[in-house]
């Protein structure tokens, strides 16, 4: 742990600050904030459509080329948008494939393979980003019920998929209908078709709404453009495959994401795993350095070093994996994490950084924590938790208008994480009260 001012001084606490623990999603902190000062808060990430050949009476008679450039949030929206003004510059008939271009970050496809990191590969935290990623790779469904039916409706815009209910009505409460949940079996059948089939179990006169990551993402992508363009009216029986923009290609369409700095909100305030993964990988694409390594993660590694070095961190013992802190291998101390937040308390971006952190007893993460306190709304702190990890990393004002930044990171048994949670709150309220 450590305690110290914001702009300057020695630390008012530090206990065993220099020592190596894994932060769990504290390092959210890390990696925003050198993103931030790397590469700006105005950076956007660029999605792009291209052809090889022109289009002709309405006809595309070619490939059509799909290249990512990183963007967190590309969802099916934004697509859609881009489709549509496709067909507003005369196009309707695809006779080629659509070819997908995830040469941005390198590996292309890094969640092939990848082991699962726990119990619940499907979940949206677990999703492993690459430079195209549309809508997470989520296919979202609704569950509806009254005293002898359940219907499942799929709301994410995705053609040739159907859904086949097995599912029984049980008397759990509503808010405990995840007791009864199974992820649907997946069959892939004959002509691009899907087949879902849900199982177990769902309270009687309840709603819910599931995201899962449940698609290998080229079908997923195939999915959800047949679909958006065929509601456009457009036309295409072609295939998806990977592959590399041709160096003659002509763009048609380029759609910019929102600001890195409107970005940050989303990742450090409700610690968005796959957006922060992709800022990490961004740090190494962007960087003069990426051409010294085959492998984004590792040029995104040489830049936090190298930004360690320019502010005279010392980087010893830093293990970082994808940026997320999502990660058992992960190791940075209190006191490297505590200096990172006082580089940004004196930069330029403090305002769009500290903006980006969840708010005490107001919003993000620390929405329900610390209400009624001498805290609320006097601190932003970033949060961690991982079976075994509980942390907090961020920033106090006091009563006497005095910030301060606070690192606490406590590796310990599973059964004494709520103890954790109590002690890491009372730190923060303790500060907030001016250590009365």
């Amino acid at each position: 742990m450590q305690i110290l001012p914001a702009h300057e001084g020695q630390a008012l606490l530090s206990h065993q600050a220099e020592t190596l623990v894994s932060p769990a999603s504290t390092l959210k902190v890390l990696t925003s904030f050198i993103a931030l000062d790397e590469l700006g808060p105005n950076f956007r990430w660029k999605t792009q459509i291209y052809s090889d050949v022109p289009i002709k009476a309405a006809q595309l008679k070619g490939n059509l080329y799909l290249k990512g450039g990183g963007d967190p949030n590309f969802t099916w929206d934004k697509l859609s948008q881009m489709l549509r003004n496709l067909r507003q510059q005369g196009l309707r008939e695809i006779q080629g494939d659509i070819v997908l271009d995830r040469s941005y970050f390198q590996p292309s496809r890094p969640e092939i393979n990848a082991p699962a990191f726990d119990e619940n590969p499907d979940a949206y935290y677990n999703v492993i980003p690459d430079a195209l990623l549309i809508h997470s790779n989520i296919s979202a469904f609704s569950l509806t019920s009254d005293n002898s039916t359940i219907d499942i409706k799929l709301t994410t815009p995705q053609d040739n998929v159907r859904l086949i209910n097995q599912m029984k009505s049980s008397k759990a409460a509503c808010n405990q209908w995840k007791n009864g949940w199974l992820a649907p079996q997946i069959k892939l059948l004959e002509n691009q078709q899907i087949e879902l089939n849900f199982q177990g179990s769902f309270p009687k006169n309840c709603q819910a709404n599931v995201y899962l990551n449940l698609l290998e993402r080229n079908l997923y992508i195939g999915t959800v453009i047949r679909a958006l363009w065929r509601e456009l009216g457009g036309e295409w029986q072609g295939k998806i495959v990977d592959g590399n923009v041709p160096a003659n290609a002509k763009l048609l369409q380029q759609k910019d994401s929102e600001t890195l700095a409107d970005t940050l909100r989303i990742i450090n305030k409700f610690s968005d795993n796959a957006m922060t993964r992709i800022a990490f990988l961004t740090l190494g694409a962007e960087s003069t350095l990426a051409k010294n390594f085959a492998d984004t993660s590792q040029a995104a590694n040489a830049v936090v070093r190298e930004w360690f070095a320019k502010h005279r961190i010392p980087d010893q013992g830093l293990l970082i994996e994808n940026g997320s802190g999502l990660s058992r291998i992960d190791r940075i101390s209190s006191a490297q994490l505590a200096q990172i937040l006082r580089v940004a308390a004196n930069s330029n971006w403090y305002p769009e950084f500290a903006s980006s952190l969840p708010i005490v007893g107001v919003d993000g993460s620390m929405r329900n924590r610390l209400k009624n306190s001498s805290a609320e709304a006097r601190a932003r702190i970033k949060t961690g938790y991982l079976k075994n990890v509980m942390a907090i990393a961020g920033y106090v004002r006091d009563k006497q208008q005095k910030d301060w930044i606070v690192v606490a990171i406590m590796n310990t048994e599973e059964t004494a994480t709520s103890k954790a949670k109590a002690v890491l709150d009372e730190i923060i309220a303790w500060l907030a009260s001016g250590r009365e």
